[in-house]
């Protein structure tokens, strides 16, 4: 039987084929969910509106911190979640609205914000969403492979998946039976790093880093480089500039606090 957060996200969603068309998995995926999966509720709750506290309270009103989220940490949260939220799924017509009134600055970020919002202001949806499927799907395979085990082997569902899978588990992250992506997609591991970010997710800054340093710096920032440098893809380039700058932020940040 399916939870009541679950229940208000396919019926915001318009039903359960809508739900996964949206957050970008199969539909017999969602179809065998009792509740939200950890590594989904960030994209379910962008894709349908219904707050990440009433898709999975156990995670995000006991583990809710004590103190305030410092603000920086909210923002990388932000971030994150605005990463897997692309990665995930192509963005709406409406999502794509709300990207193209981004702000900017004169920092690397600043920039990168800037040029993805007028990436968004320029797309169409149509072939944004053609974009994502070349890039990531393909007919057999897209032209980027976004998972840490391929990056990092060059192979699909070796030892980095079986690690990360270790490290989930000892966060308390589980895997949803029947869910055919494996757990080292990029979106994936964004939506946990924005988790961990912004408290939502309960671990010491140790953990986050240790998390970090482990299953995102050794291949995301690549990914994000292969991203921005392809040849076909006009507004994936400038989400592959906002993500590579990003990585090399939170690396510096990192090493910094080490």
């Amino acid at each position: 039987m399916r939870d009541d957060g679950l229940e208000r996200a396919i019926d915001a969603a318009g039903g359960i084929a809508q739900l996964a068309r949206k957050i970008g998995i199969s539909q017999p995926s969602v179809s065998t969910w009792t509740r939200v999966p950890a590594q989904r509720v960030v994209a379910v709750e962008t894709a349908t509106g219904v707050p990440r506290n009433d898709l999975r309270p156990d995670l995000y009103e006991q583990a809710m911190p004590a103190e305030p989220v410092d603000p920086v940490d909210a923002a990388r949260g932000q971030e994150y979640a605005l990463l897997a939220t692309l990665l995930s799924a192509p963005p709406s017509k409406r999502l794509l609205d709300q990207l193209a009134a981004l702000g900017g600055d004169a920092t690397p970020l600043g920039r990168a914000h800037a040029a993805l919002a007028d990436a968004a202001a320029r797309a169409v949806p149509s072939q944004v969403e053609r974009e994502y499927f070349d890039l990531f799907v393909g007919l057999g395979r897209g032209e980027l492979l976004p998972y840490a085990s391929y990056y990092l082997t060059g192979f699909l569902n070796e030892r980095p998946l079986s690690r990360l899978r270790a490290d989930l588990t000892k966060l308390g992250i589980e895997r949803i039976a029947n869910n055919s992506e494996p757990e080292d997609h990029v979106a994936i591991l964004c939506e946990i790093m924005s988790g961990l970010a912004d408290g939502g997710l309960d671990a010491s800054p140790d953990a986050q880093r240790a998390f970090f340093n482990n299953h995102v710096s050794p291949w995301m920032g690549r990914l994000f480089a292969d991203m921005e440098g392809t040849g076909n893809a006009r507004f994936y380039r400038a989400v592959g500039a906002l993500g590579r700058t990003f990585i090399e932020i939170e690396t510096e940040a990192f090493t910094f606090a080490n």
